[in-house]
């Protein structure tokens, strides 16, 4: 079977990265991929207007998943309308440490269970008078009951025994009390083992003590913070793959942004979008391949050769080969 993979690599280094995937994925003998090229990002809204093509959409939209590199500038136009666009209620985001590389804390191996369409990246923002803004943040029970299944679901099936609920219903009462309530309220339906914690002393705790948690629930902007501390525990965001899944469509892009700073040099690590790409693999059902990119992802990251944010010399191109070989 042929599937239909949506490539946009957006701006900066997701020129390098996305390819880069692309390669990998090609290298699997056992899996059948055509490829359809989309276009977004600064550059095309510089020369179209629109940093979002309709066609880019479409694209995206008929795929049996996509790959995405990086937004730049255009992030909020680009990237939200696609997860849209996909259909995803969940954005999936693995931080663990490798070995052979100096990780702030070795034994990191979370996974982040995010709400992917509410909280304060609904973009309902306003001016209510000169220098006076106003952003509404949109939590309702269902959305809050569907991330919980797929959390404990997740943690299930990939065989994690702890569960954690970031909320900060101490004080946002209403909103993330409602979160809460409705994850709870999941975890104790399936009888399962769960804790809660106010998202501020999490962020601490996973500084000081990584190792006591597995997969942590969290609201919007709570699972974006918190997985981007996590990947300063493991070596970078050049480390950090996700996911974001809808019901029948997927996306998967790497944590990192455009880095704009490094961009067109070839020293991109293109560590998370090959790993993205395996976390794709598993999503259309090819869990094997999936283990062997993640394999061979972490074989290069133990002997080499590294990219610079990870204390080597070499390059994008250099990495993903050493990859291809190993698989």
């Amino acid at each position: 079977m042929t599937h239909e993979i949506a490539v946009i690599p957006g701006d900066g280094i997701g020129q390098a990265v996305t390819p880069a995937a692309v390669e990998v994925l090609q290298a699997i003998d056992t899996a059948d991929f055509e490829f359809v090229r989309g276009s977004a990002g600064d550059a095309v809204k510089a020369e179209t207007g629109e940093a979002l093509p309709q066609e880019t959409r479409s694209i995206a939209a008929d795929a049996d998943a996509t790959l995405f590199g990086a937004a730049g500038e255009t992030a909020a136009d680009v990237i939200l309308p696609l997860r849209d666009v996909v259909g995803s209620f969940a954005n999936v985001r693995p931080a663990r440490s490798y070995p052979g590389l100096d990780a702030v804390q070795p034994d990191t191996d979370i996974v982040f269970i995010r709400e992917n369409t509410e909280g304060v990246y609904s973009g309902i923002e306003s001016e209510i008078s000169e220098g006076v803004t106003t952003l509404t943040r949109v939590v309702t029970e269902a959305a809050s009951r569907e991330i919980a299944e797929f959390g404990f679901g997740y943690a299930k099936q990939n065989g994690y025994d702890d569960v954690t609920i970031a909320h900060k219903a101490n004080v946002m009462r209403e909103t993330d009390g409602v979160f809460l309530e409705a994850a709870s309220a999941v975890g104790d339906e399936r009888g399962a083992a769960y804790d809660t914690a106010l998202m501020d002393a999490l962020a601490m705790h996973l500084v000081m003590r990584p190792e006591e948690y597995d997969v942590i629930i969290c609201p919007n902007l709570a699972g974006d913070v918190l997985s981007d501390l996590a990947a300063g525990l493991v070596g970078g965001l050049g480390l950090l793959p996700s996911a974001n899944i809808g019901e029948e469509n997927a996306l998967f892009e790497p944590v990192h942004g455009s880095a704009p700073d490094i961009a067109g040099e070839g020293v991109a690590n293109p560590s998370a979008m090959i790993l993205s790409a395996a976390m794709l693999l598993d999503h259309l059902g090819y869990d094997e391949e999936g283990d062997r990119v993640r394999a061979a992802v972490e074989s290069v990251l133990a002997s080499g050769p590294k990219t610079p944010d990870l204390g080597g010399d070499a390059g994008t191109d250099a990495v993903t080969a050493a990859i291809v070989d190993e698989l």
